[in-house]
């Protein structure tokens, strides 16, 4: 079996490169002098790199198909201030040669830890149809999908275990939240985390990489499969009344927040108002921790079209705050030893400054008497 020996993230600028790599897209186009060129996008688990063949670009086309590990001999370039790779040679690498390691990134978090963190907050559930319905949902072959799956597709938690990641995040801060807010069905609130995104399982094709959507998850969406996957679940779990699967089911459905975000329906009750911004919270900051560990310096980031805006990610550590503090002190200082006698007030300076404060307390109170 060949292992990589270099990955995306540490590729740069001037370097031979003979790897592999998983051909995440392709596409193959013309310049505009007429020339078929080929746009590749390559991947492993340390992120992706754009790749182009302007050689032999229709015989390469056919060489390898979207979803294969390839080897590729290239160059890397500067292109826009982004390394880019230069293919000259590609080819489908055997199955036998590949570690699927090498090309699936995965959660820093451990499984086993993950999956006792979950067992522990179902069986938190003291509501009986509720805990039953959990149990009955997170078991089995089911269990090990979500334990795999990813989050998402690309925008956050993009990453084999990403979805158990996520909806354990969403879960604790939705338990600390009913703390705060003691007027929450903390049960409720709870379940409905923890079953928010279960969907996924069969929204995604997660199998090899790239991570893509199957055909129900495409038809459907994981809102949808995830109501039909709590009724078939509740049918025969006697303590739980129709009233509580239909609150349940609410908080799955309406957790987009929005129409236009694909959410059938509005939240409406408190918690699946809170659940909806916890989910949107969580997945942002992860979003925005991906791009910290891919952006080089620390600064502005370009433009995120997903956040439709610019980030700011430098850290404020308070450098920049006493450097200026200093130049204050210095620059008082300086001021004090030409003018000493601003340091103090006369009694005189004083007596007015107190009867003008009066005055102004007077007028911005004018129901108050004055003592």
């Amino acid at each position: 079996m060949s292992r990589k020996k270099i990955f995306v993230s540490e590729l740069q600028e001037g370097r031979q490169v003979r790897d592999l790599f998983l051909l995440a897209r392709k596409n193959l186009a013309e310049t505009k002098a007429g020339k078929p060129y080929l746009s590749l996008t390559l991947m492993d688990k340390s992120g992706e790199i754009e790749a182009r063949v302007w050689e032999n670009a229709r015989t390469l086309d056919s060489a390898a198909e979207v979803g294969d590990v390839v080897w590729v001999l290239a160059m890397a370039k500067s292109y826009k201030n982004q390394v880019q790779l230069t293919v000259s040679s590609l080819q489908r690498a055997e199955k036998a040669q590949i570690s699927l390691a090498d090309f699936m990134p995965a959660s820093k978090r451990s499984t086993s830890d993950m999956r006792q963190e979950l067992a522990a907050l179902i069986a938190s559930v003291s509501d009986k149809g509720l805990r039953c319905l959990l149990e009955q949902l997170f078991c089995g072959d089911l269990l090990e999908q979500f334990c795999l799956a990813p989050a998402a597709k690309k925008m956050h938690h993009a990453y084999i275990g990403g979805l158990l990641e996520h909806t354990l995040s969403v879960t604790g801060m939705a338990e600390k939240t009913t703390a705060h807010y003691p007027g929450l069905d903390r049960d409720l609130l709870v379940a409905g985390a923890l079953v928010h995104d279960i969907a996924k399982t069969k929204e995604f094709s997660y199998n090899s990489l790239p991570f893509d959507y199957t055909d129900c998850g495409r038809l459907l969406g994981h809102l949808v499969l995830g109501v039909e996957m709590i009724r078939e679940a509740a049918r025969d779990i006697r303590e739980l009344t129709s009233r509580r699967v239909d609150a349940l089911a609410h908080l799955v459905l309406s957790h987009h927040g929005r129409h236009e975000f694909g959410a059938p329906v509005l939240p409406m009750t408190p918690e699946a108002i809170l659940l909806h911004h916890l989910d949107d919270m969580d997945a942002k900051m992860n979003y925005i921790d991906q791009l910290r560990e891919k952006q080089e310096e620390s600064g502005w980031t370009d433009f995120q079209r997903p956040l439709e805006r610019f980030l700011y990610l430098q850290p404020f550590d308070g450098a920049e705050f006493q450097e200026t503090s200093q130049m204050a002190a210095t620059e008082t200082a300086a001021a004090s030893s030409i003018r000493p006698e601003k340091q103090t007030r006369s009694k005189e300076d004083r007596s007015a400054a107190g009867r003008q404060q009066s005055l102004f307390s007077a007028m911005a109170n004018p129901g108050k008497p004055e003592t």
